[in-house]
């Protein structure tokens, strides 16, 4: 983390990846200052990019949408053309969560939830439709280990 930031600040980001409703007064009293003090770094952060977006987490087996698959992808193309009508395709797919182009053998790796393996079937045929890919390879969760989206601050 940069050195710009503090030990307090540091506190207030753990507090906030806990529950970033928590109101203000309950923030600042939590972290050992008076609002206005508390309300600057917060708003310092948040000017600095740090926080840069307050969600609600939803629950994934509420919504039925219990099926977590891992998709590998790998292609023969690695023009920016390619990479960027490729992006474009999988930014659309909402079932995406995450996106990431990787070293090794594997090039993307995308983390899509779905209803189930025949929502991931129609997913999975719009997905090969979006780029011309060599190999795709999907790999089903069998049990959710750990899940936090709080950074180690």
């Amino acid at each position: 983390m940069n050195s710009d930031f503090d030990a307090i600040d540091r506190r207030i980001l753990r507090e906030l990846q806990a529950d970033a409703t928590i109101p203000l007064a309950e923030l600042a009293e939590r972290i050992g200052l008076s609002q206005t003090p508390c309300w600057k770094r917060v708003k310092r952060l948040t000017d600095a990019g740090v926080i840069h977006k307050r969600v609600a987490l939803l629950d994934r087996d509420k919504l039925d949408l219990g099926l977590v698959v891992f998709v590998a992808i790998r292609t023969s193309r690695h023009d920016q053309d390619w990479l960027d009508a490729f992006a474009k395709a999988a930014a659309s797919l909402p079932e995406v969560l995450e996106f990431y182009r990787l070293s090794g053998e594997t090039d993307y790796l995308m983390k899509v939830v779905v209803r189930d393996i025949a929502a991931y079937d129609a997913f999975y045929k719009r997905l090969i439709t979006a780029a011309p890919l060599t190999d795709v390879s999907s790999s089903f969760a069998m049990e959710q280990i750990k899940y936090t989206t709080a950074l180690p601050v």
